[in-house]
């Protein structure tokens, strides 16, 4: 992985472990990595995380810069595999891939809360413990249409692990 990435998700994951084990508040530590990723997709890209609740629900977990009304009209979506992108990668956990909102019919109901924004695409990973259970996601949303290099797919796998690690706090 090319070594200036690497040194981003090093940092994000050494401060993520240093503010959990300063008991910092769990959504400050996620806000963190949120940042790291945004740091790393560069040209106006925003990043979220998105946790599921008790009821299976997808709830935001840390995205400072998404507007509050973009969170009200997503939040308690259910994950679904023909749903979004973070709902389909919560749903199938897998990574989902979504390079033009407009062309994705995953997104017929919901298109126009991202391109309100400015978004054209969107990727998302999901975030899991150590037996595979799909906690949440960890999504990125673009400016422009593109696709993750195979770096970025490295560095936002390493996240999404650091992620995990937080919410699950043993992990």
């Amino acid at each position: 992985m090319n070594d200036m990435i690497m040194g981003v998700v090093d940092r994000a994951v050494q401060d993520a472990m240093e503010m959990r084990q300063k008991g910092m508040p769990q959504n400050k530590i996620l806000a963190g990595l949120v940042a790291a990723a945004e740091n790393l997709a560069g040209g106006g890209a925003v990043s979220s995380i998105l946790l599921l609740d008790k009821d299976g629900l997808l709830r935001n977990g840390a995205s400072p810069q998404l507007p509050h009304d973009y969170l009200n009209a997503i939040d308690g979506l259910k994950p679904h595999p023909s749903v979004g992108t973070c709902a389909a990668a919560a749903a199938t956990g897998s990574m989902v891939v979504t390079l033009d909102f407009m062309a994705d019919d995953k997104w017929a109901e919901l298109r126009h809360l991202p391109t309100a924004l400015g978004f054209t695409g969107a990727w998302s990973m999901p975030i899991k413990d150590a037996e595979g259970k799909v906690l949440g996601t960890f999504g990125t949303y673009f400016r422009t249409k593109r696709e993750p290099s195979p770096a970025e797919i490295t560095a936002i796998k390493l996240l999404a692990e650091t992620a995990a690690r937080i919410v699950c706090r043993g992990y």
